[in-house]
């Protein structure tokens, strides 16, 4: 995989809780509403009685979405104490990578993280994005360690934000516009 910093590559972390999924969410409304289309994914945190209990992954094209980790989950492949179902995330995520790469203007992937790095079609499809001309905004986990997330942060080089609750506001808008005016300057060329 190249190791050149590249423009069109953006990445978002953070401690839990920073507000990474918020931010992409703000994002994917702000381009949307201006036409842009977007495929990619996202997870989000079920939570019963206020408890962490799983993990949701959704499509940001179609909205499908699928329970992608869960404490009652048996899999064998476990994050804490969360069974990971890696078919919901390859039906799903996966799946809306690949598809987004040939169909989108922009490209989401949340998150680049522990459960997701289980499987390797997912890793496979965030390195084919990375090595895409395709504008695509990245989350990745604050504490992984694993190739995968350390080319996703030397890709995105300066466009690398660590979310805190003074910047979590700005960032979004920020990405957004980048990515409106890189889009412009594709069209016109």
């Amino acid at each position: 995989m190249r190791c050149k910093c590249l423009d069109f590559i953006y990445a978002l972390t953070g401690p839990p809780g920073c507000g990474k999924t918020t931010a992409i969410l703000k994002i994917v409304k702000y381009l949307s509403e201006r036409n842009v289309v977007i495929d990619g994914m996202y997870t989000e945190e079920i939570r019963i009685s206020g408890k962490r209990v799983g993990f949701k992954v959704t499509r940001i094209s179609s909205g499908e979405y699928g329970v992608m980790a869960h404490v009652e989950f048996k899999e064998k492949t476990r994050v804490g104490k969360y069974g990971v179902k890696i078919n919901v995330l390859e039906e799903i995520g996966v799946k809306a990578i690949i598809e987004g790469l040939e169909k989108a203007e922009v490209i989401v992937v949340d998150e680049v993280g522990p459960m997701e790095l289980y499987s390797n079609k997912f890793v496979v499809s965030v390195e084919k994005l990375l090595q895409s001309s395709k504008p695509s905004i990245l989350t990745v986990h604050f504490q992984a360690r694993h190739p995968l997330v350390n080319s996703v942060k030397k890709l995105a080089g300066r466009k690398l934000f660590i979310l805190t609750q003074e910047n979590r506001d700005k960032i979004p808008i920020q990405i957004s516009e980048e990515i409106l005016s890189h889009l412009k300057r594709s069209k016109n060329n």
